[in-house]
């Protein structure tokens, strides 16, 4: 038994040694069973997911990746790309969020439950994990996009297309569309793109850019169309049609639906149907599948912490980490460590956290690995009390502590998608709250 310490040990150095996790709700240690963490998902598996809500309207999610993904390219990248990846996503949020602040209007405050009128922007990268598919047009088209809480204008690859990746499905052809319609320059539309407008074309048609954080941009027409998610149609929603982009390679998805809090994001157009309150499951293995459901119910059964907003940078969605318990005991953080606030974000891979929080749970963690029969459970504890004890699939990447230090007290925290997986995630923008609902997919 001796020997199996040092293995354990090494999982906190992402040491070859696999391990996958099998239980643990409310427990000290989680125990593990050696050999398949690290192991690709070969077969879809499609455990009956449970939204909360039974208002709101609900869709699959799945990982991109992985065999339940309707895209035909599902080779995983490594994970040393997958964090390179990552790592620009998180240094690019930062340093939006630090600008915003320089600008006079960053600092976070509790929502007020109103959606913003103004544009957002978009965060980073686009090597997202997850996607949906939805139709546009009129007849509707299958699209494949993926879902970001860190972008607000959504779009898809259209014909005709000088420059684009390829995908699994046809390029949308809006000359096909009864529905279709450009904005004009002129238009209100047009000018609330702010810097994500791009001048007008030939026959004054608005044009838009949104440029990503590793270097990749689309950009195109500016027009709305027909949305239809399952059975529901949308009128009217608004979308860039991207005849040109570049450093997306083999990306295969056909676009992005985007799910922030500005003024063009998936969430405020539909809020009329559905209210500005929507929820998300992240599944986790890529093997199994999701959900993301617009109009999410009440925060019934949900542990709940305040939404915080930025009036200059409307897209995010913050909250207040108070807390980290590494083995049911509270670690000797101080309070100001976390005082610059995190963003929920679907995008970002690892959470991101302050430099001694980092620093305080790897060593606890660390030291927790001593115990043969598991490694630590692992919790964060938000503000107003709400305690998310992680799902195993939350604590670890492959052989990693799914969790990276800030260079200081000062950079904004992120909680990443790896700590999210098996919640559903209430982003309740009218009630000004987060909740957390373990168990859900």
């Amino acid at each position: 038994m001796a020997s199996a310490v040092p293995k354990l040990l090494l999982l906190v150095l992402c040491s070859y040694h696999t391990l996958v996790a099998h239980a643990g709700g409310g427990r000290s240690y989680t125990v593990l069973s050696v050999g398949s963490l690290n192991k690709s998902d070969s077969v879809c598996s499609e455990p009956k997911a449970m939204p909360s809500s039974s208002t709101g309207f609900t869709v699959p999610l799945r990982h991109r990746h992985g065999p339940c993904s309707p895209l035909t390219t599902k080779k995983m990248p490594t994970l040393a790309e997958k964090l390179r990846r990552d790592k620009l996503r998180a240094a690019s949020i930062q340093r939006k969020f630090s600008a915003a602040i320089g600008a006079g209007g960053g600092t976070f405050q509790q929502s007020d439950a109103t959606v913003p009128t103004t544009l957002g922007t978009s965060l980073d990268t686009l090597e997202l994990e997850y996607v949906i598919t939805v139709g546009l047009g009129s007849p509707a088209a299958t699209q494949t996009v993926l879902i970001d809480t860190g972008s607000d204008v959504s779009w898809v690859q259209c014909k005709p297309c000088s420059q684009c990746h390829s995908q699994a499905d046809p390029l949308f052809d809006p000359s096909s569309s009864s529905t279709y319609s450009p904005f004009s320059c002129g238009s209100a539309t047009c000018t609330q793109l702010g810097h994500n407008g791009n001048g007008c074309s030939s026959s004054s048609q608005c044009q838009y850019i949104v440029r990503y954080g590793d270097g990749s941009t689309t950009m195109g027409t500016y027009i709305s169309d027909t949305l239809a998610l399952g059975s529901n149609t949308f009128n009217n929603f608004q979308f860039g049609c991207s005849n040109a982009e570049s450093g997306f390679n083999d990306d295969q998805t056909d676009g992005l639906m985007g799910l922030g809090g500005g003024a063009q994001s998936l969430v405020s157009q539909t809020a009329g149907t559905f209210g500005s309150a929507f929820s998300y499951c992240l599944p986790p293995t890529p093997g199994s599948s999701g959900f993301l459901t617009l109009g999410a119910g009440t925060t019934s059964g949900f542990v709940t912490t305040p939404m915080l907003r930025s009036r200059q940078f409307p897209t995010v969605y913050g909250v207040r980490l108070q807390a980290i318990r590494v083995g049911g005991t509270q670690l000797n953080i101080p309070t100001s460590a976390f005082s610059a606030g995190s963003i929920m974000d679907s995008g970002t891979v690892i959470t991101r956290l302050p430099r001694t929080a980092y620093s305080a749970l790897s060593s606890a963690f660390r030291a927790g690995m001593k115990n043969i029969s598991g490694i630590p459970a692992v919790a964060l504890v938000f503000s107003g009390g709400a305690v998310v004890d992680l799902d195993p699939n939350g604590i670890m990447l492959d052989n990693c502590l799914a969790f990276a230090g800030n260079s200081d007290d000062g950079s904004l925290g992120i909680i990443g998608n790896v700590q999210q997986r098996t919640f559903e995630v209430l982003y309740d923008v009218g009630g000004g709250a987060v909740g957390f609902r373990a168990g859900a997919c």
